[in-house]
């Protein structure tokens, strides 16, 4: 069976951890990245040590031409993806009176309109395969329960929840599950800045998460044990919510 799996995001933070979980699992792994060419190399570098074949993809997950271009490229080359891990995304947090419009589109854009430009291309290519498969999608706490200072990326991860669970229905009965991953405040860039005083306030648990915890779900949602769950939304948040 060809078990490549897609991750989006993958050349550090929650991304990275992802990809390195799977390639010890035994997939071989298609790096996507945006930017940053020195940390795609180093994490390829990591991943090749584990014994799995990696491919480099680079693209802007908003810029849909150039997903398209780039996955049909990748899958023409090395067969469909048995997998796809949606990561990829960004925040741009301000008070909603204050948000610019640039705020809005660009989180939109990249959290939300990225679920349709990623995942669109691949899902035919799994479906004719006729082996199955896997599709998670990284949403968050605050797209269940909302945040202040994040109308915007609040929206595009409810959205993506309600996408995520409307595809696994349609996808069930080829065996492809799809499923959504809610993270509440995990060691990353993203939350860097949060003293550990509010961590502790909002979080139960008294402490962030790691990106390994993230990554041993999103493991386990690829297996073959997970065959029989899909169209859940599963939050690893230390009790947030």
């Amino acid at each position: 069976m060809n078990n490549r799996v897609l991750v989006t995001g993958s050349s550090r933070g929650i991304g990275k951890a992802i990809a390195l979980k799977l390639a010890a699992a035994g997939h071989d792994i298609a790096l996507h990245y945006h930017s940053n060419q020195a940390a795609a190399d180093a994490s390829a570098a990591e991943l090749r040590a584990l014994g799995v074949n990696v491919s480099l993809l680079k693209f802007d997950v908003a810029d849909r031409v150039a997903v398209r271009a780039a996955l049909e490229a990748d899958i023409e080359a090395n067969g469909a993806y048995y997998g796809v891990v949606l990561n990829a995304g960004i925040n741009r947090d301000n008070a909603f009176p204050a948000m610019s419009e640039a705020e809005w589109d660009s989180v939109i854009h990249t959290n939300l309109d990225g679920f349709y430009n990623v995942i669109h291309p691949c899902v035919m290519p799994m479906v004719q395969a006729r082996k199955g498969g896997r599709i998670i999608t990284l949403a968050s706490v605050s797209g269940i329960a909302g945040n202040r200072g994040q109308v915007n990326y609040s929206a595009s991860k409810a959205g993506l929840i309600g996408a995520t669970k409307a595809l696994s229905l349609e996808l069930a009965k080829r065996k492809i599950t799809v499923n959504c991953i809610a993270p509440g405040l995990i060691e990353t860039d993203m939350v860097a800045d949060i003293p550990k005083d509010m961590v502790e306030q909002l979080v139960p648990m008294r402490r962030m998460g790691k990106p390994n915890e993230i990554a041993a779900l999103a493991a386990f949602l690829m297996s073959d044990d997970a065959a029989y769950i899909t169209r859940q939304v599963i939050s690893v948040n230390g009790g947030m919510i």
